[in-house]
């Protein structure tokens, strides 16, 4: 395990433009953003790939093994992105930046794990995912692993802050979780539900990232609050995004199982506004499908889909999540790295739409 994450960090520029493109195959405009953040943060990412994989090595042939395969789909590095890059734009990176990236990189990957394991997905990044390769028991105590190396991580620390902080946040994603999991098969879910399910599973996460990136720069207390607006709104708006590509994605191309938010009865933002709009004889085939959902359900929604404003509508949600987002950052001096999370924000939703 001596650089098994790190080995993996010359490819950080193209998991960054996967992250906001969605595909390998980078647009030009992709292309630049991707050179922009090696440019701007690439050796501090490296350190904090660092970091992480000195707090993971084990000697457990088992949990060894596991780790390894993991790093097969730890792809985008969004989160440690979005805290480095705002430490830098905030002011400059300091070494408790780098440390808190490698924690938020490892409770990102546990609830990608655990995920896993509640939407029973068998890919991830075109790798199988832990409770494919092994079974879901792994998965949930590689989770726990992750999750406990984390807090160790950040308590290292010279403050109890960054652990405090962390531990409300993951809190909240788990409340988001279950929230989802309550409401599934809940077809008459409204928006605002769904706002409040999405806002606590992902959007906190990212908020952190915009939170701790501004509270450990220099003299930067006033820009604390709107980088963890930043990041929330960011947060929403890549969900969104995720979500239409769960609908209307390409397996190959996303190179994850797709479908699993209609497999276990999630309604997420396109379905609740095309149940919203259409008749009411549609409306009642449509949940019929949604009901019962098997192989073919994707392919059956495709024509209300086609004849609805539901994906323009998502889309517009989405961009004005990520204008938001991007507004947030008018208190930040010009620099690389305010360009670059202004760039992230455009890009996160262009991955669908």
């Amino acid at each position: 395990m001596q650089n098994e994450f790190v080995s993996r960090t010359d490819r950080e520029a193209s998991a960054a433009a996967i992250a906001v493109n969605g595909s390998s195959k980078s647009s030009p405009d992709g292309m630049a953003v991707l050179m922009a953040v090696d440019q701007a943060i690439g050796p501090e990412l490296l350190e904090a790939e660092q970091i992480l994989a000195d707090e993971l090595r084990s000697e457990n042939p088992y949990v060894s093994d596991i780790l390894e395969h993991s790093t097969r789909f730890r792809g985008k590095r969004l989160r440690p992105m979005l805290l480095l890059l705002t430490a830098k734009a905030c002011g400059g990176i300091r070494q408790d930046h780098k440390i808190l990236s490698a924690v938020v990189e490892m409770i990102h990957l546990a609830t990608l794990v655990h995920d896993d394991v509640l939407d029973e997905a068998s890919t991830r990044r075109h790798v199988a995912t832990v409770n494919s390769r092994w079974n879901n028991e792994t998965s949930v105590l590689f989770g726990d692993y992750l999750f406990t190396h984390s807090f160790h991580l950040a308590s290292s620390l010279e403050t109890t802050y960054a652990c405090r902080r962390i531990g409300r946040s993951t809190n909240i994603v788990c409340e988001g979780e279950l929230s989802q999991i309550k409401e599934r098969g809940n077809l008459d879910l409204s928006e605002a539900t769904y706002f409040k399910i999405i806002d606590g599973k992902t959007a906190e996460l990212t908020a952190l990232c915009g939170h701790l990136g501004a509270k450990y720069a220099a003299n930067c207390e006033a820009l604390i609050a709107p980088m963890e607006q930043y990041g929330r709104s960011l947060g929403l708006a890549f969900q969104i995004a995720d979500d239409v590509l769960d609908l209307m994605g390409n397996e190959k191309k996303t190179g994850k199982t797709l479908g699993s938010d209609l497999d276990k009865q999630k309604l997420t933002l396109p379905l609740i506004r095309l149940l919203a709009t259409v008749s009411d004889a549609d409306a009642a085939e449509i949940r019929r499908l949604l009901a019962q959902p098997d192989e073919t359900t994707r392919q059956q929604l495709t024509p209300y889909f086609e004849r609805s404003d539901a994906f323009e509508y998502t889309s517009k949600r989405a961009q004005s999540l990520a204008a938001e987002a991007r507004s947030q950052l008018d208190g930040l001096p010009n620099s690389s790295a305010k360009r670059i999370l202004s760039e992230i924000a455009d890009f996160a939703v262009q991955r669908t739409f």
